[in-house]
């Protein structure tokens, strides 16, 4: 099949005698683990030049990896960004645009109430493929709130879940009341990470000697920071500090190095590759500190609510150790096509996607893109930007095309165009500078926005 050379080109791999469906399935394919982080800003971590407070454990996997500064989520908010995480669709294609909330929300911000099930799946390609399968952590793809008709998690391709309170079914340890997180929860908010770490060891116990796929998403480092029973205990007087954030931030780093030296005393480093990243840009950002002076935060298309960090870890057979890649411009949309190639899976027939294979560039090798990114977000009024923001709210349609970047409204307004190599703060608006580059990339992306569905 296509992508059986791409280890050997590489100059090693991990499929010897190839095969993806059926009894013969070769157990050589590396497990992957892709960690989720959610709110995580690029400046939380301190191997991206973050100074929140040391990240020791999570700099150690990027300095035993590859890691890379120009990653893009697909959305700035969670649940568009997970969904065309899994799908590599643009999320709009499936009327999610916005955090899923109850259903009236739903209603005014144009949105369905949960992604449908006939969307293509990462884990339902890799299940199909050989792969076991299994989600630990925040879902936030439907369910909770009001809508008790959300499909279960397994109907996206997975064998196990454990999930939080905006799921289908959210685990009872998790959620003692109907809501985020309480007092009473069995796992303790501050060991909710470690929980789910936990879950995922397990789950490559009990499938030794298969190839294994699990979502590690945990709700750390969203708010409310509540990092020990001291800063419970303040709670609803206020968990939003940047001490607070400490507190979680320094256990979440804590807990990805169990997690890697887990697997190193396993011997599971040797076939498994672990994929660090986060949905959306940090909230708040304490000015632009958890961001690394980005313009922007979450809920916005400025490079803070979109440019995450993003780390391959692995064997060193494969993963090239210590590694920056500072040109290759990769996104979300890419993971279905590139984990597919990693893993010798086939692509379901059919299958548009609304990214492309990046995976040489997450085994060392840098690639150029092809394609353009594009994004949306406020999609009406109902989404309206928190004043707080002030200049970090964006216009609502963004797209990059090599070197540059253009925002505009759907309605032509509010052009912005950056050379975010000149520019990556997005400080100067060159639109009147470069006219024909204007016009062009604000006809593709608002060609692009008028192409989406509407909710029906």
């Amino acid at each position: 099949m296509k992508n059986r050379s791409l280890f050997y080109l590489l100059g090693a791999s991990f499929v010897t005698s190839a095969c993806t469906t059926g009894e013969n399935i070769n157990y050589e394919r590396p497990n992957i683990i892709f960690i989720l982080s959610d709110d995580m800003g690029i400046g939380d971590l301190s191997i991206y030049g973050g100074q929140i407070l040391p990240t020791p454990h999570i700099d150690k996997m990027a300095q035993e990896g590859i890691f890379f500064t120009q990653y893009y989520s697909a959305s700035p908010v969670s649940s568009p960004s997970r969904a065309g995480l899994l799908t590599g669709k643009h999320p709009a294609n499936w009327n999610i645009t916005s955090y899923l909330q109850t259903r009236a929300g739903n209603k005014d911000a144009e949105m369905v109430d949960y992604l449908t099930v006939k969307a293509p799946t990462l884990p339902r390609a890799l299940k199909e493929g050989g792969y076991k399968t299994a989600h630990f952590g925040k879902w936030h793809l439907g369910g909770g709130r009001d809508v008790y008709d959300a499909p279960s998690i397994k109907e996206y391709g997975y064998d196990t879940y454990s999930s939080t309170y905006e799921s289908p079914d959210p685990d009872p340890l998790l959620t003692a009341t109907d809501w985020i997180w309480s007092k009473e929860d069995s796992v303790k908010r501050w060991n909710r990470t470690a929980y789910f770490v936990d879950k995922t060891l397990e789950f490559l116990k009990e499938n030794k000697g298969k190839p294994c796929f699990i979502n590690l998403w945990p709700d750390d480092v969203h708010t409310p920071w509540i990092g020990n029973k001291e800063e419970m205990d303040l709670a609803p007087k206020g968990t939003n500090s940047k001490e607070n954030l400490k507190t979680v931030l320094k256990e979440y780093d804590y807990q990805i190095g169990r997690l890697l030296s887990s697997l190193k005393d396993e011997g599971l480093d040797k076939n498994t590759i672990v994929i660090f990243t986060s949905d959306n840009g940090a909230a708040p950002s304490f000015q632009h500190i958890r961001n690394n002076g980005l313009r922007g935060q979450k809920a916005s298309l400025f490079e803070g609510g979109i440019r995450m960090p993003f780390i391959v870890w692995g064997p060193k057979a494969n993963v090239p150790v210590g590694k920056i890649d500072t040109t290759t411009v990769i996104s979300a949309l890419d993971m279905f096509h590139s984990l597919c190639a990693i893993t010798d899976t086939h692509v379901p027939k059919q299958f548009d996607s609304d990214g492309e294979d990046m995976s040489k560039a997450m085994l060392g090798a840098p690639q150029d893109r092809e394609k353009s990114i594009f994004w949306e977000y406020k999609r009406n009024d109902s989404q309206a930007f928190p004043k707080a923001m002030g200049a970090d709210a964006s216009p609502n349609v963004a797209i990059r095309n090599g070197d540059w970047k253009l925002l505009v409204n759907q309605n032509g307004s509010d052009v912005m165009l950056f050379n975010l190599k000149e520019d990556q703060f997005e400080r100067n608006n060159v639109k009147d500078k470069y006219p024909e580059i204007t016009e062009d990339l604000q006809n593709q992306a608002i060609g692009w926005r008028n192409s989406l569905p509407n909710l029906k």
